[in-house]
């Protein structure tokens, strides 16, 4: 019942072209800052700040055996855990369906996008790679975590560096190398939310209760879709998804600056 009210509010406000906190439809909250190297117990880490929503990413890298199909290339692992510090609405446990779904659109972004060249990554071929592992952890959920994970996880990437490999193959991760991960894109992602026929972007968690669908849009660097993935319940039309495209890739330059 309140979260029909709270849809019927919001939805009243974007009829006048504004939102619940002042914003234009089309407005991110401020500020947008990247941090880097905010852990020293990983190879590479950042914590991305949109208005009051706060994510931390981190990576780490082990040698490990390439998947039969691919064996001249090292792998890519996300993972999102969605801690009751960050929203007293998650549980403790195993990760449900938002953490999940929230890895999977960073690691589909990363991996269809091919930002990290993979091949680079191979120490001996059908034997040994570099594994490479990203936590996504939100500090503070005050909405759009799809986005700020995102770039998260990229910053965390540009920041990564390899760790040195002893003679007798172990690696020590008390050293770093000056090698940096070998990153060849950039890929941003932008989630443009629908309510009542009305587009938004950067969702408070109040206006994310109002969502009826969703679509995340990530591009890489010279504005290429590369990964799209819908959310909510009601469907989009071709024209809305263009519309939800176009939007997209008008605020991905925004964010970029960022990095």
């Amino acid at each position: 019942m309140l979260n029909k009210e709270i849809k019927n509010h919001v939805a009243d406000l974007l009829k006048k072209e504004v939102r619940l906190d002042g914003r234009k439809p089309l407005e991110y909250r401020q500020p947008i800052t990247v941090k880097y190297r905010i852990a020293d117990t990983s190879e590479g880490s950042a914590e991305v700040q949109i208005g009051e929503t706060i994510v931390q990413a981190g990576v780490k890298l082990s040698i490990g055996t390439p998947y039969p199909d691919t064996p001249d290339e090292g792998c890519l692992m996300v993972g999102a855990e969605l801690l009751p510090m960050s929203n007293p609405e998650f549980e403790s446990g195993p990760p449900g369906i938002l953490a999940i779904e929230l890895g999977r659109v960073v690691d589909r972004g990363i991996r269809e996008s091919k930002a990290i060249d993979t091949k680079k990554l191979c120490i001996t071929p059908g034997e040994k790679v570099w594994m490479v592992s990203i936590d996504i952890c939100p500090i503070n959920d005050a909405g759009n975590l799809f986005d700020a994970s995102a770039l998260a996880a990229l910053a965390a990437l540009k920041d990564t560096k390899l760790p040195k490999i002893n003679e007798d193959g172990s690696v020590s991760y008390m050293e770093l190398t000056d090698e940096m991960l070998p990153i060849k894109k950039h890929p941003i992602g932008i989630t443009v939310i629908k309510i009542a026929n009305k587009f938004i972007v950067d969702p408070t968690t109040e206006e994310e209760t109002a969502i009826d669908s969703r679509l995340t849009v990530t591009l890489d660097d010279d504005g290429t879709i590369v990964s799209l993935q819908k959310g909510g319940e009601e469907a989009l039309t071709v024209d809305e998804i263009m519309e939800m495209v176009d939007i997209a890739t008008e605020k991905s330059e925004e964010l970029r600056k960022a990095l």
